[in-house]
């Protein structure tokens, strides 16, 4: 009996030696044996490719293992491996694609709708929270979790009738994007109800939720983007974060749209090398300014959506309509816009759906044009906590099922 359970737990040993190896070449990493007594890692710069392949392709995430590791070297090199900067831009793939495929749903859902924070902040319509899956934990639409399976309390979102402004719309998105990483059995096995708790940001930091409660673990604080520019695309891939006005209160117009909640959706090449030029967001957040100052001195009649049709959209016929000084003016603005970081940095925003970030500018100006906006990341644990806790959940399913086929 003793021995067949030291051969158990030796066999469970080398099958955690084997599915460290084993993520991590699913991840994109490639083990390539050499007669030699150094390892020689060649992580590469995984963050600035568009894809796993092109990654592989550009010759990324390469290892060189010499052929006398045994096997508690070899392990050591994975645990290494797996905190490895490398390993978390590739990481960054799968989450880039968790984010679109979650984003896609949500906007492909007409019965997910926009209201004001005056009117609640999450309505579930007529049926009410149970028949979508969630179950109030504060009064007035301010805090619900999933009353049973996690997967379930996200598809209301995905194919219900439900109602809530931009902050819910980027927490939905933060949480889909999880439960299409892990896959609907995953995310109901990996998180508890408690930890996926929706409703307004206050409500969050008291609750277990991963996102800003007690589950959240470590924060990355980065909100002016200077870490994520320098790392290069794949870093910013489902990171949150948001557009607020620069002056008080008074100067408001549309309190409904005194800022805008997001999840970074995708980055162009030309916009991650632009962020890398410029060390992060503050550039942009000050040309954001020059933009709005600019715009404050086009003294024409503005119809409804104007500096959205005429900066955005560039609409010729309202563009026709223009005198020489404000299309003077318009052009100036529209050689700042032209930055690749406001035509390639595309977020999800509820309920504009997935935009450049010049749309959101040009369409700031027409809500509140008495103040700048400036752009900021929010506090997040993508890349932190949350990576952590996926990494562990995969090596513990790839050593149950290594466990269940030895038996």
């Amino acid at each position: 009996m003793l021995a067949s359970a030291a051969a158990g737990a030796a066999a469970n040993t080398a099958d955690t030696r084997d599915c460290k190896q084993r993520l991590l070449q699913e991840m994109g990493w490639r083990f390539v044996p050499v007669a030699s007594t150094t390892v020689d890692v060649h992580p590469g710069t995984p963050c600035d490719r568009a894809s796993l392949a092109e990654a592989t392709a550009a010759g990324d995430l390469l290892v060189r293992v010499p052929d006398s590791f045994d096997a508690a070297a070899k392990e050591r090199l994975a645990d290494e491996l797996l905190h490895h900067p490398a390993t978390i831009c590739a990481h960054g793939f799968a989450l880039g694609t968790a984010t679109r495929r979650a984003v896609d749903r949500l906007v492909a859902n007409p019965g997910f709708r926009f209201s004001s924070v005056q009117m609640g902040w999450i309505g579930f319509g007529p049926t009410g929270s149970a028949h979508d899956g969630w179950k109030p934990i504060a009064t007035f639409g301010r805090g619900y979790q999933p009353r049973g399976s996690n997967y379930r309390a996200i598809q209301a979102f995905y194919e219900g009738q439900v109602r809530g402004e931009c902050g819910l719309g980027r927490q939905v998105a933060q949480y889909a994007t999880q439960a299409e990483l892990y896959g609907p059995e995953g995310f109901d096995a990996a998180f508890a109800a408690d930890e996926i708790v929706i409703g307004t940001f206050n409500r969050l930091g008291s609750t277990r939720s991963i996102l800003l409660g007690s589950s959240a673990g470590e924060f990355t604080r980065d909100g002016r983007a200077v870490q994520a520019s320098q790392q290069g695309r794949q870093a910013f891939m489902g990171l949150p974060g948001f557009i607020f006005h620069v002056f008080d209160s008074s100067k408001l117009d549309d309190l409904n749209n005194q800022a805008e909640n997001f999840v970074v959706y995708d980055v162009s090449a030309q916009a991650a090398a632009a962020l890398r030029e410029h060390g992060g967001l503050e550039f942009y957040n000050d040309r954001n300014r020059e933009v709005w100052s600019l715009a404050r001195s086009v003294q024409a009649r503005k119809p409804r959506r104007y500096f959205e049709r005429l900066l955005y959209e560039r609409d010729p016929v309202l563009r026709a309509e223009q005198s020489p000084a404000t299309l003077a003016t318009v052009a100036r603005i529209n050689a700042l816009l032209d930055d690749p970081f406001y035509r390639g940095f595309d977020v999800y925003v509820h309920r504009q759906g997935v935009k450049p970030v010049g749309f959101h500018v040009a369409r700031l100006l027409d809500r509140n044009p008495r103040t700048p906006f400036r752009m900021e990341l929010a506090l997040h644990n993508l890349h932190t906590s949350l990576y952590d806790r996926y990494i562990a959940y995969r090596l513990q399913q790839c050593a149950g099922q290594a466990l269940q086929a030895a038996r």
